[in-house]
């Protein structure tokens, strides 16, 4: 398990990590088995773990009046995290489940803080996926309120084609912020042209 998060850190970084670094970092994160519709967090809770997903799906969501919103989707190579939860200690707002079987390597915020002083590839991949985020996380906005819902499928597909094969149309329809009938018949106009 602990050779997809090497990978992955020398991929966002575009470096090789030392050795002795990386026995740093395989010493802060735990490997965890989460089963199919498993909690990695629950609303009101404080979110104790970020999660480097090595196999498996997840999804960070809401409930609002029994309904929900999903805000963010995790495959492998990504991450899982209530980020104002995680650092600010606060009750988190969002369910964070597994979609399908997963295995994970966890880190709590106490651990990662050293790691990110005291191994510099780490500070460099935070800051690279702080950056990326933070550009994904407007994008998202943006797509929010200035695209028809149709251009939103669209944009979807061709920036996380992997979501619609690996997440069930009721959940991208969330995470579009449309109802499953209104993705039936964007996808039905889109096959048919």
């Amino acid at each position: 398990m602990y050779e997809a998060l090497r990978k992955y850190i020398n991929h966002y970084t575009s470096s090789e990590i030392p050795d002795a670094d990386f026995d740093l970092v395989s010493k802060a994160f735990i490997p965890k088995h989460f089963i199919k519709r498993q909690f990695l967090l629950q609303e009101g809770d404080i979110c104790k773990y970020g999660a480097f997903i090595v196999k498996g799906a997840m999804r960070q969501y809401s409930l609002v009046n029994g309904v929900e919103n999903i805000v963010y989707f995790g495959i492998e190579n990504w991450w899982m995290v209530d980020r104002e939860s995680y650092i600010m200690l606060t009750p988190s707002q969002y369910n964070i489940d597994a979609i399908e079987d997963c295995d994970v390597l966890l880190v709590t915020y106490e651990k990662m803080q050293p790691l990110i002083e005291s191994v510099p590839l780490i500070a460099k991949m935070i800051n690279q996926m702080d950056q990326r985020h933070s550009i994904a996380m407007q994008k998202r906005i943006h797509n929010a309120i200035s695209l028809t819902a149709e251009d939103r499928f669209l944009d979807l597909m061709k920036s996380n084609p992997a979501f619609l094969q690996r997440f069930p149309q009721n959940m991208i329809a969330s995470y579009l912020g449309i109802t499953p009938e209104s993705l039936s018949r964007i996808r039905k106009k889109l096959a048919t042209k």
